[in-house]
Protein backbone atom coordinates (compact mmCIF):
# COMPACT_ATOMS: atom_id res chain seq x y z
CA UNK A 1 0.00 0.00 0.00
CA UNK A 2 2.90 2.34 0.81
CA UNK A 3 4.37 1.81 -2.65
CA UNK A 4 1.05 2.59 -4.29
CA UNK A 5 0.74 5.76 -2.21
CA UNK A 6 4.22 6.83 -3.19
CA UNK A 7 3.43 6.35 -6.87
CA UNK A 8 0.21 8.32 -6.55
CA UNK A 9 2.00 11.27 -4.92
CA UNK A 10 3.15 13.93 -7.39
CA UNK A 11 6.91 14.20 -8.05
CA UNK A 12 8.92 16.58 -5.87
CA UNK A 13 8.95 20.11 -7.38
CA UNK A 14 12.19 21.53 -8.73
CA UNK A 15 13.61 24.95 -7.81
CA UNK A 16 11.77 26.81 -10.58
CA UNK A 17 8.46 25.27 -9.58
CA UNK A 18 9.06 26.12 -5.92
CA UNK A 19 9.89 29.73 -6.84
CA UNK A 20 6.75 29.93 -8.98
CA UNK A 21 4.61 28.42 -6.19
CA UNK A 22 5.85 30.69 -3.39
CA UNK A 23 5.98 33.70 -5.71
CA UNK A 24 2.32 33.30 -6.57
CA UNK A 25 1.19 33.22 -2.95
CA UNK A 26 3.45 36.13 -1.96
CA UNK A 27 1.97 38.14 -4.84
CA UNK A 28 -1.55 37.22 -3.66
CA UNK A 29 -0.69 38.37 -0.12
CA UNK A 30 0.71 41.68 -1.41
CA UNK A 31 -2.40 42.19 -3.55
CA UNK A 32 -4.71 41.62 -0.57
CA UNK A 33 -2.59 44.06 1.47
CA UNK A 34 -2.61 46.78 -1.18
CA UNK A 35 -6.23 46.59 -2.34
CA UNK A 36 -7.64 48.75 0.51
CA UNK A 37 -5.03 51.42 -0.26
CA UNK A 38 -6.35 51.69 -3.84
CA UNK A 39 -10.06 51.18 -3.16
CA UNK A 40 -10.62 52.64 0.31
CA UNK A 41 -14.37 53.33 0.28
CA UNK A 42 -16.66 51.44 2.62
CA UNK A 43 -18.54 49.88 -0.30
CA UNK A 44 -15.32 48.56 -1.82
CA UNK A 45 -14.16 47.04 1.48
CA UNK A 46 -17.53 45.35 1.95
CA UNK A 47 -17.39 43.98 -1.60
CA UNK A 48 -13.86 42.63 -1.08
CA UNK A 49 -14.94 40.97 2.16
CA UNK A 50 -17.89 39.30 0.42
CA UNK A 51 -15.60 38.13 -2.38
CA UNK A 52 -13.16 36.62 0.12
CA UNK A 53 -15.95 34.73 1.90
CA UNK A 54 -17.34 33.55 -1.42
CA UNK A 55 -13.88 32.32 -2.52
CA UNK A 56 -13.47 30.14 0.58
CA UNK A 57 -17.00 28.77 0.19
CA UNK A 58 -16.62 28.05 -3.55
CA UNK A 59 -13.24 26.34 -3.09
CA UNK A 60 -14.68 24.16 -0.33
CA UNK A 61 -17.50 23.17 -2.68
CA UNK A 62 -15.02 22.32 -5.39
CA UNK A 63 -13.42 19.72 -3.09
CA UNK A 64 -16.70 17.85 -3.58
CA UNK A 65 -17.64 18.62 -7.17
CA UNK A 66 -14.42 19.36 -9.02
CA UNK A 67 -12.02 17.04 -7.21
CA UNK A 68 -14.19 14.13 -6.06
CA UNK A 69 -17.11 14.30 -8.51
CA UNK A 70 -19.86 14.71 -5.89
CA UNK A 71 -22.67 17.07 -6.90
CA UNK A 72 -24.09 18.48 -3.67
CA UNK A 73 -27.31 20.50 -3.35
CA UNK A 74 -26.85 21.05 0.37
CA UNK A 75 -23.40 22.47 0.97
CA UNK A 76 -24.94 25.49 2.70
CA UNK A 77 -25.76 23.25 5.67
CA UNK A 78 -22.15 23.33 6.89
CA UNK A 79 -21.75 27.00 5.93
CA UNK A 80 -24.86 27.95 7.89
CA UNK A 81 -24.21 25.79 10.94
CA UNK A 82 -20.70 27.23 11.14
CA UNK A 83 -22.19 30.73 11.04
CA UNK A 84 -24.77 30.03 13.76
CA UNK A 85 -22.27 28.42 16.12
CA UNK A 86 -19.91 31.37 15.70
CA UNK A 87 -22.64 33.88 16.53
CA UNK A 88 -23.49 31.94 19.68
CA UNK A 89 -19.78 31.65 20.48
CA UNK A 90 -19.27 35.42 20.14
CA UNK A 91 -22.19 36.05 22.52
CA UNK A 92 -20.88 33.53 25.07
CA UNK A 93 -17.25 34.65 24.84
CA UNK A 94 -18.20 38.32 25.02
CA UNK A 95 -20.70 37.79 27.85
CA UNK A 96 -18.21 35.86 30.00
CA UNK A 97 -15.25 38.04 28.95
CA UNK A 98 -13.16 35.02 28.00
CA UNK A 99 -9.68 35.90 26.59
CA UNK A 100 -10.42 34.73 23.04
CA UNK A 101 -9.71 37.28 20.26
CA UNK A 102 -11.96 37.46 17.19
CA UNK A 103 -9.31 36.19 14.66
CA UNK A 104 -9.49 32.74 16.33
CA UNK A 105 -13.29 32.53 16.25
CA UNK A 106 -13.56 31.32 12.57
CA UNK A 107 -11.93 28.09 13.78
CA UNK A 108 -15.10 27.42 15.78
CA UNK A 109 -17.10 27.63 12.55
CA UNK A 110 -14.65 25.33 10.79
CA UNK A 111 -14.77 22.74 13.57
CA UNK A 112 -18.57 22.96 13.57
CA UNK A 113 -18.67 22.27 9.84
CA UNK A 114 -16.22 19.40 10.33
CA UNK A 115 -18.25 17.78 13.14
CA UNK A 116 -21.54 17.93 11.23
CA UNK A 117 -19.86 16.74 8.03
CA UNK A 118 -18.40 13.82 9.96
CA UNK A 119 -21.83 12.99 11.42
CA UNK A 120 -23.85 13.32 8.19
CA UNK A 121 -21.16 12.43 5.68
CA UNK A 122 -20.73 8.73 6.38
CA UNK A 123 -24.26 7.94 5.20
CA UNK A 124 -24.27 10.59 2.44
CA UNK A 125 -21.06 9.40 0.79
CA UNK A 126 -21.97 5.70 0.69
CA UNK A 127 -23.26 6.41 -2.83
CA UNK A 128 -22.03 8.82 -5.46
CA UNK A 129 -23.77 10.39 -8.47
CA UNK A 130 -27.52 10.95 -8.37
CA UNK A 131 -28.00 9.15 -5.03
CA UNK A 132 -25.50 11.46 -3.28
CA UNK A 133 -27.11 14.55 -4.87
CA UNK A 134 -30.58 13.50 -3.67
CA UNK A 135 -29.36 12.72 -0.14
CA UNK A 136 -27.63 16.12 0.07
CA UNK A 137 -30.85 17.80 -1.09
CA UNK A 138 -32.89 15.95 1.54
CA UNK A 139 -30.48 16.83 4.34
CA UNK A 140 -30.45 20.47 3.23
CA UNK A 141 -34.24 20.68 3.39
CA UNK A 142 -34.23 18.91 6.76
CA UNK A 143 -31.77 21.34 8.35
CA UNK A 144 -33.27 24.44 6.68
CA UNK A 145 -36.77 23.59 7.94
CA UNK A 146 -35.35 22.85 11.39
CA UNK A 147 -33.96 26.37 11.47
CA UNK A 148 -37.52 27.73 11.48
CA UNK A 149 -38.74 25.21 14.06
CA UNK A 150 -35.90 25.31 16.62
CA UNK A 151 -36.27 28.99 17.41
CA UNK A 152 -34.26 28.86 20.63
CA UNK A 153 -31.07 28.03 18.76
CA UNK A 154 -31.68 29.47 15.27
CA UNK A 155 -33.80 32.50 16.24
CA UNK A 156 -36.57 31.87 13.69
CA UNK A 157 -36.79 34.15 10.65
CA UNK A 158 -35.05 37.03 12.45
CA UNK A 159 -31.99 34.91 13.23
CA UNK A 160 -29.39 35.48 15.96
CA UNK A 161 -27.24 38.58 16.18
CA UNK A 162 -24.01 39.38 18.04
CA UNK A 163 -21.60 42.24 18.72
CA UNK A 164 -18.11 41.33 17.51
CA UNK A 165 -16.50 44.33 19.23
CA UNK A 166 -17.19 42.83 22.69
CA UNK A 167 -14.41 40.29 22.32
CA UNK A 168 -10.82 40.66 23.48
CA UNK A 169 -8.93 43.25 21.46
CA UNK A 170 -6.26 41.98 19.11
CA UNK A 171 -3.28 44.40 18.98
CA UNK A 172 -5.67 47.24 19.86
CA UNK A 173 -8.10 46.22 17.11
CA UNK A 174 -11.73 45.73 18.18
CA UNK A 175 -12.87 44.85 14.62
CA UNK A 176 -15.56 47.51 14.55
CA UNK A 177 -14.37 49.33 11.39
CA UNK A 178 -14.88 47.51 8.07
CA UNK A 179 -11.18 47.82 7.18
CA UNK A 180 -10.28 45.58 10.14
CA UNK A 181 -12.89 43.02 9.11
CA UNK A 182 -11.51 43.13 5.57
CA UNK A 183 -8.02 42.21 6.80
CA UNK A 184 -9.47 39.45 8.99
CA UNK A 185 -11.32 37.97 5.99
CA UNK A 186 -8.28 38.45 3.72
CA UNK A 187 -5.94 36.57 6.09
CA UNK A 188 -8.36 33.67 6.50
CA UNK A 189 -9.04 33.59 2.75
CA UNK A 190 -5.32 33.34 2.00
CA UNK A 191 -4.78 30.63 4.64
CA UNK A 192 -7.73 28.59 3.34
CA UNK A 193 -6.65 28.97 -0.29
CA UNK A 194 -3.13 27.71 0.48
CA UNK A 195 -4.48 24.84 2.60
CA UNK A 196 -6.97 23.72 -0.06
CA UNK A 197 -4.36 23.98 -2.80
CA UNK A 198 -1.95 21.91 -0.71
CA UNK A 199 -4.72 19.34 -0.27
CA UNK A 200 -4.94 18.90 -4.04
CA UNK A 201 -1.20 18.10 -4.16
CA UNK A 202 -1.33 15.33 -1.54
CA UNK A 203 -1.93 11.61 -2.25
CA UNK A 204 -5.42 12.09 -0.80
CA UNK A 205 -6.11 14.82 -3.37
CA UNK A 206 -4.96 12.55 -6.19
CA UNK A 207 -7.11 9.70 -4.84
CA UNK A 208 -10.11 12.06 -4.85
CA UNK A 209 -9.47 12.66 -8.56
CA UNK A 210 -9.20 8.92 -9.11
CA UNK A 211 -12.49 8.28 -7.27
CA UNK A 212 -14.11 10.93 -9.43
CA UNK A 213 -12.84 9.38 -12.67
CA UNK A 214 -12.88 5.64 -11.97
CA UNK A 215 -13.98 4.40 -8.51
CA UNK A 216 -13.81 0.73 -9.57
CA UNK A 217 -10.12 1.11 -10.41
CA UNK A 218 -9.49 2.78 -7.03
CA UNK A 219 -11.11 -0.18 -5.29
CA UNK A 220 -9.02 -2.53 -7.38
CA UNK A 221 -5.74 -0.96 -6.15
CA UNK A 222 -6.81 -1.38 -2.53
CA UNK A 223 -8.57 1.85 -1.54
CA UNK A 224 -12.17 2.21 -0.44
CA UNK A 225 -13.88 4.92 -2.56
CA UNK A 226 -16.40 5.47 0.23
CA UNK A 227 -13.66 6.36 2.72
CA UNK A 228 -11.99 8.70 0.21
CA UNK A 229 -15.30 10.44 -0.48
CA UNK A 230 -16.00 10.67 3.27
CA UNK A 231 -12.64 12.29 4.07
CA UNK A 232 -13.07 14.76 1.20
CA UNK A 233 -16.58 15.51 2.48
CA UNK A 234 -15.20 16.29 5.96
CA UNK A 235 -12.56 18.66 4.54
CA UNK A 236 -15.24 20.42 2.47
CA UNK A 237 -17.44 20.78 5.57
CA UNK A 238 -14.55 22.25 7.58
CA UNK A 239 -13.75 24.98 5.04
CA UNK A 240 -17.46 25.69 4.42
CA UNK A 241 -17.81 26.22 8.18
CA UNK A 242 -14.97 28.75 8.11
CA UNK A 243 -16.69 30.60 5.25
CA UNK A 244 -19.96 30.67 7.21
CA UNK A 245 -18.11 31.92 10.29
CA UNK A 246 -16.52 34.77 8.32
CA UNK A 247 -19.93 35.70 6.90
CA UNK A 248 -21.47 35.73 10.38
CA UNK A 249 -18.63 37.90 11.72
CA UNK A 250 -18.94 40.27 8.77
CA UNK A 251 -22.73 40.77 9.13
CA UNK A 252 -22.89 40.15 12.91
CA UNK A 253 -25.98 38.02 12.33
CA UNK A 254 -26.91 34.50 11.23
CA UNK A 255 -30.37 33.59 9.97
CA UNK A 256 -32.16 30.80 8.11
CA UNK A 257 -31.01 32.18 4.72
CA UNK A 258 -27.52 30.87 5.54
CA UNK A 259 -28.86 27.31 5.37
CA UNK A 260 -31.27 27.68 2.44
CA UNK A 261 -31.31 26.32 -1.08
CA UNK A 262 -30.39 29.74 -2.51
CA UNK A 263 -27.07 29.65 -0.66
CA UNK A 264 -26.35 26.12 -1.93
CA UNK A 265 -27.34 27.14 -5.46
CA UNK A 266 -25.16 30.25 -5.42
CA UNK A 267 -22.00 28.33 -4.50
CA UNK A 268 -22.80 25.77 -7.20
CA UNK A 269 -23.17 28.59 -9.75
CA UNK A 270 -19.89 30.20 -8.64
CA UNK A 271 -17.90 26.97 -8.87
CA UNK A 272 -19.38 25.90 -12.22
CA UNK A 273 -19.28 29.31 -13.90
CA UNK A 274 -15.66 29.74 -12.83
CA UNK A 275 -14.71 26.22 -13.92
CA UNK A 276 -14.66 23.13 -11.68
CA UNK A 277 -11.82 21.54 -13.63
CA UNK A 278 -9.23 24.04 -12.37
CA UNK A 279 -8.20 25.03 -8.85
CA UNK A 280 -8.42 28.71 -9.75
CA UNK A 281 -11.83 28.21 -11.38
CA UNK A 282 -13.98 28.62 -8.23
CA UNK A 283 -11.89 31.69 -7.30
CA UNK A 284 -12.69 33.28 -10.66
CA UNK A 285 -16.32 32.20 -10.33
CA UNK A 286 -16.66 33.60 -6.81
CA UNK A 287 -15.28 36.98 -7.89
CA UNK A 288 -17.45 37.04 -11.03
CA UNK A 289 -20.68 35.93 -9.36
CA UNK A 290 -20.29 38.31 -6.40
CA UNK A 291 -19.61 41.32 -8.61
CA UNK A 292 -22.36 40.30 -11.05
CA UNK A 293 -24.98 39.83 -8.34
CA UNK A 294 -24.10 43.18 -6.72
CA UNK A 295 -24.05 44.97 -10.10
CA UNK A 296 -27.14 43.39 -11.66
CA UNK A 297 -29.27 43.98 -8.57
CA UNK A 298 -28.75 47.72 -9.08
CA UNK A 299 -29.68 47.58 -12.78
CA UNK A 300 -32.79 45.40 -12.89
CA UNK A 301 -35.31 43.86 -10.53
CA UNK A 302 -35.15 40.45 -12.23
CA UNK A 303 -31.38 39.99 -11.99
CA UNK A 304 -31.81 36.35 -10.89
CA UNK A 305 -33.41 35.63 -14.27
CA UNK A 306 -30.33 36.88 -16.13
CA UNK A 307 -28.17 34.98 -13.67
CA UNK A 308 -30.01 31.78 -14.54
CA UNK A 309 -29.70 32.43 -18.28
CA UNK A 310 -25.96 32.96 -17.89
CA UNK A 311 -25.62 29.69 -16.00
CA UNK A 312 -27.52 27.81 -18.73
CA UNK A 313 -25.32 29.40 -21.41
CA UNK A 314 -22.15 28.36 -19.52
CA UNK A 315 -23.38 24.78 -19.10
CA UNK A 316 -24.33 24.48 -22.80
CA UNK A 317 -21.51 26.31 -24.55
CA UNK A 318 -18.61 26.52 -22.07
CA UNK A 319 -18.70 23.52 -19.69
CA UNK A 320 -15.14 24.35 -18.61
CA UNK A 321 -16.36 27.69 -17.27
CA UNK A 322 -14.64 31.05 -17.61
CA UNK A 323 -11.28 29.56 -16.63
CA UNK A 324 -11.69 26.84 -19.26
CA UNK A 325 -12.29 29.49 -21.93
CA UNK A 326 -9.19 31.40 -20.83
CA UNK A 327 -7.03 28.27 -20.72
CA UNK A 328 -8.10 27.39 -24.27
CA UNK A 329 -6.21 30.46 -25.43
CA UNK A 330 -2.98 29.42 -23.72
CA UNK A 331 -1.44 27.54 -26.71
CA UNK A 332 -2.46 30.39 -29.03
CA UNK A 333 -0.69 32.96 -26.84
CA UNK A 334 2.41 30.80 -26.58
CA UNK A 335 2.43 30.17 -30.32
CA UNK A 336 1.76 33.87 -31.12
CA UNK A 337 -1.27 32.92 -33.24
CA UNK A 338 -3.90 34.68 -31.13
CA UNK A 339 -3.88 37.65 -33.52
CA UNK A 340 -5.45 35.41 -36.17
CA UNK A 341 -8.55 34.97 -34.01
CA UNK A 342 -9.00 38.44 -32.52
CA UNK A 343 -10.49 40.08 -35.69
CA UNK A 344 -13.17 37.38 -35.86
CA UNK A 345 -13.99 38.01 -32.18
CA UNK A 346 -14.59 41.68 -32.95
CA UNK A 347 -16.79 40.83 -35.95
CA UNK A 348 -18.85 38.36 -33.91
CA UNK A 349 -19.19 40.75 -30.96
CA UNK A 350 -21.46 43.24 -32.79
CA UNK A 351 -24.36 40.89 -33.75
CA UNK A 352 -24.02 39.00 -30.45
CA UNK A 353 -24.35 42.27 -28.53
CA UNK A 354 -27.35 43.26 -30.67
CA UNK A 355 -29.00 39.91 -29.89
CA UNK A 356 -28.44 40.39 -26.16
CA UNK A 357 -29.85 43.95 -26.21
CA UNK A 358 -32.95 42.73 -28.08
CA UNK A 359 -33.38 39.89 -25.59
CA UNK A 360 -33.04 42.32 -22.69
CA UNK A 361 -35.68 44.66 -24.18
CA UNK A 362 -38.09 41.76 -24.60
CA UNK A 363 -37.53 40.38 -21.09
CA UNK A 364 -37.91 43.76 -19.38
CA UNK A 365 -41.07 44.58 -21.37
CA UNK A 366 -42.64 41.22 -20.51
CA UNK A 367 -41.66 41.58 -16.85
CA UNK A 368 -43.21 45.06 -16.73
CA UNK A 369 -46.57 43.83 -18.08
CA UNK A 370 -46.50 40.78 -15.82
CA UNK A 371 -45.50 42.45 -12.54
CA UNK A 372 -46.55 46.12 -12.94
CA UNK A 373 -49.24 46.31 -15.66
CA UNK A 374 -50.90 49.47 -14.22
CA UNK A 375 -47.73 51.53 -13.78
CA UNK A 376 -45.99 54.00 -16.11
CA UNK A 377 -44.68 52.10 -19.19
CA UNK A 378 -41.68 54.44 -19.46
CA UNK A 379 -39.07 52.37 -17.66
CA UNK A 380 -35.31 52.06 -17.48
CA UNK A 381 -33.26 48.86 -17.46
CA UNK A 382 -29.44 48.61 -17.53
CA UNK A 383 -29.42 52.40 -17.79
CA UNK A 384 -31.43 52.37 -21.07
CA UNK A 385 -34.79 54.24 -20.96
CA UNK A 386 -37.59 52.89 -23.18
CA UNK A 387 -41.39 52.68 -23.43
CA UNK A 388 -42.54 49.14 -22.73
CA UNK A 389 -46.00 49.90 -24.23
CA UNK A 390 -44.70 51.17 -27.55
CA UNK A 391 -45.04 48.79 -30.54
CA UNK A 392 -41.71 50.17 -31.74
CA UNK A 393 -39.99 48.72 -28.65
CA UNK A 394 -41.40 45.27 -29.37
CA UNK A 395 -40.45 45.49 -33.08
CA UNK A 396 -36.89 46.56 -32.21
CA UNK A 397 -36.66 43.75 -29.67
CA UNK A 398 -37.73 41.09 -32.20
CA UNK A 399 -35.51 42.48 -34.99
CA UNK A 400 -32.43 42.70 -32.74
CA UNK A 401 -32.98 39.28 -31.19
CA UNK A 402 -33.80 37.32 -34.37
CA UNK A 403 -31.57 39.31 -36.75
CA UNK A 404 -28.69 39.36 -34.28
CA UNK A 405 -28.96 35.62 -33.72
CA UNK A 406 -28.98 34.79 -37.45
CA UNK A 407 -25.96 36.99 -38.21
CA UNK A 408 -24.16 35.89 -35.06
CA UNK A 409 -24.53 32.23 -36.07
CA UNK A 410 -22.69 33.01 -39.31
CA UNK A 411 -19.91 34.90 -37.53
CA UNK A 412 -19.55 32.16 -34.89
CA UNK A 413 -18.77 29.67 -37.68
CA UNK A 414 -16.06 32.00 -38.91
CA UNK A 415 -14.68 32.22 -35.36
CA UNK A 416 -14.55 28.41 -35.17
CA UNK A 417 -12.73 28.22 -38.49
CA UNK A 418 -10.20 30.87 -37.50
CA UNK A 419 -9.74 29.13 -34.15
CA UNK A 420 -8.94 25.79 -35.82
CA UNK A 421 -6.40 27.45 -38.12
CA UNK A 422 -4.71 29.32 -35.25
CA UNK A 423 -4.59 26.22 -33.04
CA UNK A 424 -3.15 24.11 -35.86
CA UNK A 425 -0.44 26.72 -36.41
CA UNK A 426 0.33 26.80 -32.67
CA UNK A 427 0.52 22.99 -32.54
CA UNK A 428 2.93 23.05 -35.47
CA UNK A 429 5.23 25.25 -33.35
CA UNK A 430 5.11 22.71 -30.55
CA UNK A 431 2.53 24.37 -28.21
Amino acid sequence: MTDITARIAPPAPNVAEKFKFYGFWVAAAVLLLVLPKIFSSGGSLTTFSLIGISIVFALSYNILLGQTGMLSFGHAVYYGLGGFLVIHAINIIGGNKWPVPLPLVPLIGGLTGLVFAALLGWVSTKRSGTAFAMISLGLAELVASSALILRTFFGGEAGISANRTKLLKFFDWNFGPQIQIYYLVAVWTLICMIAMYALTRTPLGRMCNAVRDNPERVQFVGYDPHVVRYIAFCFAGFFAGIAGALAAINFEIANSAYLGAVQSGTVLFAAYIGGVGFFIGPIVGAIFVTLLSLGLSDLTTVWQLYFGLLFIAIVMYAPGGITGLLMMHRPLIRGSTLVQVLPTYLVAAAPTLAMLIGLMLGIESIVHYTMNPMEDPNIKAFGIPFNAASPLTWIISVVLTVGGFVIARITWKRVAQAWDEALTAARAKGY
